[in-house]
């Protein structure tokens, strides 16, 4: 079982080296805490998914939810505490510091140079989400409809979130039923 200190840090290493927030840590958390051996798979997804539906910051919502997991709620406190921790201190030297150098052509060109970057943090972790869920036909109509109606329609994903849960409760109340 992995200590306090270890929690905290793995999610200090994972704050402070994480670039974008929420959705790109899934790699870094997942190859730190998965590889530790600390959750499996399955957990992960799980943690993920609830991370993703509470209100409040995604980054925050899978260090309690992992933490929690791991040791009760003294790790949510510590897993939460280190992954706000770092990110706040550069944060907080960066804005002392920027602006002097906004409009310098180097700190620009560095900017830009990170955007790919968080595209593929973002990208890895969702292919090897759908990797690990194994899902059947249904699911992919599922995304794919899900994809069309924000992407192309600017359908609110509250709307299409309300339909599957109501949609989802009215199946599982008639296969029961049945």
């Amino acid at each position: 079982m992995a200590s306090l200190w270890q929690i905290f840090l793995v999610f200090a290493k994972i704050g402070a080296f994480t670039i974008g927030g929420g959705i790109p840590m899934i790699a870094a958390i997942k190859s730190e805490l998965v590889e530790r051996k600390w959750l499996n798979d399955e957990d992960f997804v799980d943690i993920i998914t609830l991370a993703q539906t509470a209100p409040g910051l995604f980054a925050v919502n899978i260090s309690i939810l992992t933490g929690h997991k791991l040791r009760g709620t003294k790790g949510s406190v510590v897993a939460t505490i280190a992954s706000c921790l770092p990110p706040f201190l550069i944060i907080l030297m960066v804005a002392m510091f920027f602006t002097e150098f906004k409009d310098n052509e180097y700190v620009i060109k560095a900017f830009k140079g990170i955007r790919p970057v968080v595209v593929a943090l973002i990208g890895v972790p969702m292919i090897d989400m759908i990797k690990a869920t194994k899902m059947r036909w249904w699911s992919w109509v599922i995304v794919a409809s899900s994809m069309i109606l924000v992407c192309f329609l600017k359908v609110s994903p509250i709307y299409i979130l309300i339909c599957v849960i109501a949609a989802a409760a009215f199946i599982s109340w008639y296969n029961n039923k049945r």
